[in-house]
């Protein structure tokens, strides 16, 4: 194997041996996960001749009993390509080592999941998840002594050392056509729009998406802003015959007192959401300007790949196939310098990758004159 690729001396030696590997996919859906797995059953099937099977609702498809899982085919999985969310279902609920059990107790429940690995009779598993999700399926492999191989995805981006994370790019995209929409209407009423963004805890989305759809205010939670200096800068717009404005927000932004705004669903979790209303009313108040708040939410994470997301997809789910060729477990598979590279699992979860405060997007937004609040 060169550069983490089989060659083709190992091609032609694994081809004639008989191997049968799972995939996964975990945490939050986002679009490219479809791309993945069809990549993943085209280079198993395709050039080494293994199985592929597919688990249905990540860990808790390994739970069932039998285990909920099916066996890809090319032909099931070409279709997908273009297709949001994943053909394989996910979850994002439920500690596998402390699983919410129906009379109200909580189970570990890491041993099901190692043992339905050996029922399906599998060789190796692919996890596609976010740092979360990988870091307890890393576990379980280490418990189990499971073959384990990952594939970063999350529309954060926060995953440490790979560069790009499947989804990301596709929201992105959605973030930025909003701000072009919403551009238009502001200009047309002299309103502040708000456009409230998904990230969790990092801005990836919302200086990106604002940089690339002409937002004049970006506010990310890597730098702290104050009320004052996004009220100087709308002021000063209008001062200067510029009567509206679009601000792009992360989620995870506080308050100036550096509170989380966030509220809870009927089953008691939290979750972020309302920070684009806190400062509407706020800038209203010390600018007299309309405002308007628009939450992408979940449309970030729906809707068609985009080209870019279909393509790290696809090379992501071959070079994890070839990982498992040549016996590389424990790796996760990253984007870099316009390649993609194997690293440690434990050294890509163990970095949280926020956005730069002096770093490139940063300086981009501050040298066109963007207000990021500080």
């Amino acid at each position: 194997m060169e550069n983490g690729k089989a060659t083709q001396k190992d091609i032609k030696h694994l081809m004639g041996e008989h191997r049968r590997i799972g995939i996964l996919t975990s945490g939050g859906d986002c679009a490219g996960l479809n791309a993945v797995v069809r990549a993943v059953t085209r280079r198993a099937t395709g050039t080494y001749n293994w199985e592929v099977w597919g688990i249905y609702r990540a860990t808790n498809g390994l739970m069932s009993r039998p285990p909920q899982a099916v066996k890809l085919e090319i032909e099931k999985v070409e279709p997908t390509l273009t297709q949001g969310g994943t053909m394989l279902g996910t979850t994002n609920k439920g500690d596998p080592f402390a699983f919410p059990m129906p009379d109200g107790t909580l189970r570990d429940r890491s041993e099901d999941i190692i043992e339905g690995y050996h029922l399906l009779g599998l060789d190796a598993l692919i996890g596609v998840g976010g740092d979360g999700s990988l870091a307890i399926l890393r576990k379980i492999a280490q418990q189990g002594n499971l073959n384990f191989v990952a594939i970063p995805k999350t529309i954060d981006n926060d995953v440490g050392i790979t560069e790009r994370s499947i989804g990301f790019d596709t929201a992105v995209n959605i973030a930025t056509e909003a701000l072009d929409r919403l551009q238009f209407t502001a200009a047309s009423h002299d309103r502040v729009m708000i456009l409230e963004v998904m990230g969790r805890d990092a801005g990836h989305i919302a200086i990106s998406a604002g940089i690339a759809g002409g937002a004049d205010i970006i506010l990310i939670p890597e730098i702290s802003y104050t009320i004052d200096n996004v009220c100087r800068d709308i002021l000063e717009r209008q001062r200067q015959g510029k009567h509206f404005s679009v601000v792009v927000v992360s989620e995870a932004v506080c308050t100036e007192t550096g509170e989380v705004v966030k509220w809870s669903d009927r089953f008691g979790e939290c979750r972020l959401g309302g920070i684009g209303q806190y400062l509407a009313d706020r800038i209203s108040a010390c600018t007299g300007a309309e405002t308007r708040v628009t939450v992408l939410g979940h449309t970030q994470r729906g809707g068609m790949p985009s080209p870019l997301d279909r393509l790290v997809g696809s090379a992501f789910g071959v070079a994890a196939v070839d990982l498992i060729a040549t016996e590389q477990y424990d790796q996760m598979v990253t984007w870099q310098n316009r390649q993609v590279v194997a690293v440690p699992i434990a050294e890509a979860i163990g970095k949280y990758q926020a956005v730069d405060p002096n770093g490139t997007l940063v300086k981009t937004a501050k040298g066109l004159g963007i207000c990021l609040g500080d």
